[in-house]
């Protein structure tokens, strides 16, 4: 018998080889912002890097978020915008779009690349009956599941589009996995949330789940265990439905 009854899936760094598109697609719009700031403000220029900027401010967060956040790191207060604003302008809005701009151009050249171990588990559980659902921050998720040709494969799916309509807060708070798990109509403590970032952890924690899955693409299992994931593996090959089974079974044993 099977402890759970859907397993809820992040998308960027977990299904998808997205994860590095984004982070420099973030480095090259930030780089270029900060570079026109020592222009025309005459602020020290320090880069953008993956380690210190990408995965605590960006990683994982709505795009707007993600700006306001790692600008906030660099004590940069500028005014927020509208999500219409055009990339050119100096907003938060701005600087977002123009970001998705750079993603999207390298998104259409080279195409979207999956985790062959990830749709493995994902067709496995379907065939046990498992619901299986996506939840991310993308506003450009429906055009990567089509690029990737899985659309198919996921009953629901919360997105930053989604998350927009129905005002959902972004990761750290659990909202998007909530309406995943409500859309799909099981309860949380009998649902599994698989992410690769810590605000996503964190989210799956907040949200009292089942089972919090952490994926370490980025050599950051400490992070994610520290902040919210009950296991975390390198990939999801490293995981049989019959070994998560037992990981929830155990934790719901302990409570």
């Amino acid at each position: 018998m099977l402890n759970f009854d859907a397993v809820i899936f992040d998308m960027d760094g977990v299904i998808t080889k997205t994860a590095q598109v984004h982070s420099l697609a973030w480095k090259r719009m930030f780089d270029e912002y900060l570079y026109f700031r020592l222009k025309q403000y005459n602020e020290p220029f320090h880069e953008f890097t993956h380690a210190n900027d990408y995965l605590p401010y960006v990683d994982g967060r709505p795009r707007y978020k993600g700006v306001e956040t790692f600008l906030r790191s660099r004590g940069i207060d500028i005014p927020f915008g509208d999500p219409k604003d055009e990339s050119k302008k100096e907003t938060v809005c701005g600087l977002g779009n123009r970001k998705n701009e750079f993603f999207n151009k390298v998104l259409e050249e080279d195409g979207v690349e999956v985790y062959e171990s990830t749709i493995i588990l994902i067709k496995d559980l379907l065939k046990t009956s498992i619901k299986v659902g996506v939840a991310t921050s993308s506003k450009n998720c429906v055009v990567i599941l089509e690029k990737a040709s899985i659309t198919d494969l996921f009953e629901t799916r919360v997105d930053g589009v989604v998350s927009a309509e129905l005002g959902l807060h972004g990761k750290p708070e659990p909202d998007i996995f909530t309406t995943a798990c409500d859309n799909l109509g099981v309860t949380y403590d009998r649902s599994i949330i698989v992410e690769d970032a810590v605000s996503g952890v964190q989210a799956g924690a907040k949200g009292k789940f089942g089972l919090v899955i952490g994926v370490a693409r980025e050599d950051n299992a400490i992070e994610l265990m520290i902040n919210g994931a009950d296991v975390v593996v390198e990939d999801l090959s490293e995981l049989s439905i019959d070994e998560i089974n037992k990981l929830i079974f155990s934790k719901q044993e302990t409570r």
